[in-house]
């Protein structure tokens, strides 16, 4: 009883450098959580997420530019297709299902998408999935100047059913380039946890045919979300299409495409993870130090102990001990803030992409982190643990004067 005595005496009578240590491998564990948590989830989620399609058709160009344009609601379009483009990739053999989209133009910020009810009405944005509007409410009719709403977007915008409004020329808001057309709220979507909860949906026609548009864009679109009947197909549709044609682009398969936003960010997520492990190395440098300087304080302590029969190694695990509990102590801490920087993060993504990450999902890191960090604490406890084991026992017996 008279080790762990002596930890907490110790503990407490340096309170104030114990706290601050465990503070720094708190935020050092915290960072690591949460930055691994979020390229894990992220990658998961982005690479999952495909509006029910298998490709997209496009103008030639990125295929991540145009997967981020017609399916994440993203980046602009990297051109526009003839609607006979349209029409000969739906009407091809390997195709279930094909959707043109239209895009151009936003209100306050938030993107209106132009395309056929059948997007909303009949497709599974994931499996067993499809939009859904609160009773009462409908979709838009593809004829009229009527408006489906995202939940994300109603939510910012303050936008119910009946309430009237006018786009904006462009992907960017600019209260100068307002259109003359008023649509109407018909639905607004409940929460999917997808891209579509950030944008505003309306008639094809209706992007098409906007006042200020140049007359050509009435018979074009920017993109076609596609249904293959089968894997197969895909790689024929790739071989028309991208390696024999040169006109356009097919993106397929989507979750692969993303795949290269990663690639690309990458070293975003190495840079984050490298902060973390150097936090954490300087908080368990600051164990090391905070013990090591207390040692001269505790060798008369140490000596008593001897002295009354506790044995070198038992001094030296002691000390270890210590230097895991305050390493502990910090995890525990570290968990707070892991929780408050995947809040954060979560809803910043979701503002910006419409995709949702979970901040309690279970992840391996929260195990495999907070037992690489008590085990690295404890190891910086070696130096002064070996200063301790050293203590000679008559030098410090000695009565103070």
């Amino acid at each position: 009883m008279m080790l762990p005595l002596m930890i907490f005496r110790s503990l407490k009578q340096h309170a104030l450098s114990t706290v601050i240590t465990a503070l720094s491998i708190a935020l050092g564990g915290g960072l690591l959580m949460s930055v691994w948590a979020v390229k894990e989830q992220s990658q998961a989620v982005f690479t999952g997420v495909n509006a029910g399609f298998d490709g997209v058709l496009g103008a030639r160009g990125s295929k991540l530019q145009l997967v981020l344009n017609a399916v994440f609601h993203l980046e602009a379009s990297p051109g526009n297709l003839a609607w006979s483009d349209f029409e000969t990739i739906r009407s091809n053999a390997n195709v279930a299902l094909a959707l043109p989209l239209a895009v151009g133009d936003n209100y306050k910020g938030y993107r209106l998408v132009g395309t056929l009810p059948d997007l909303l009405q009949q497709v599974e944005f994931a499996p067993g999935k499809r939009f859904t509007l609160p009773e009462g409410e409908e979709f838009f009719d593809a004829g009229r100047r009527e408006a489906v709403v995202g939940s994300f977007a109603a939510q910012k915008l303050g936008l119910r059913r009946g309430d009237k409004f006018h786009p904006y020329h462009g992907l960017i808001f600019n209260e100068k380039d307002q259109h003359a057309e008023t649509y109407v709220v018909v639905g607004v979507l409940e929460p999917s946890n997808t891209p579509a909860d950030r944008v505003i949906f309306i008639p094809l026609e209706g992007i098409q045919k906007m006042t200020g548009h140049a007359a050509y864009t009435a018979t074009e679109i920017s993109a076609v979300l596609v249904k293959l009947k089968s894997p197969a197909a895909g790689f024929q549709m790739d071989q028309m299409y991208n390696k024999q044609g040169n006109r356009l682009t097919f993106a397929w398969p989507i979750g692969q495409v993303m795949m290269e936003l990663f690639k690309k960010i990458g070293w975003f997520d190495q840079l984050l993870a490298l902060i973390s492990y150097l936090v954490a190395l300087v908080a368990t440098a600051s164990i090391l130090a905070s013990i090591y300087n207390s040692m001269n304080e505790r060798r008369r302590e140490i000596a008593i102990l001897r002295a009354l029969g506790a044995r070198r190694h038992t001094i030296f695990g002691a000390i270890l001990f210590e230097a895991a509990t305050i390493s502990a102590l910090g995890m525990v801490f570290a968990f707070a803030f892991y929780a408050a920087i995947m809040v954060g993060a979560a809803q910043v993504i979701r503002a910006q992409t419409g995709v949702v990450l979970d901040p309690w999902k279970f992840s391996w890191v929260m195990v495999w982190a907070p037992a690489a960090l008590i085990a690295l604490g404890a190891l910086a406890g070696i130096v002064p643990a070996v200063k301790a084991y050293r203590t000679p026992v008559a030098d410090y017996l000695v009565p103070v004067s």
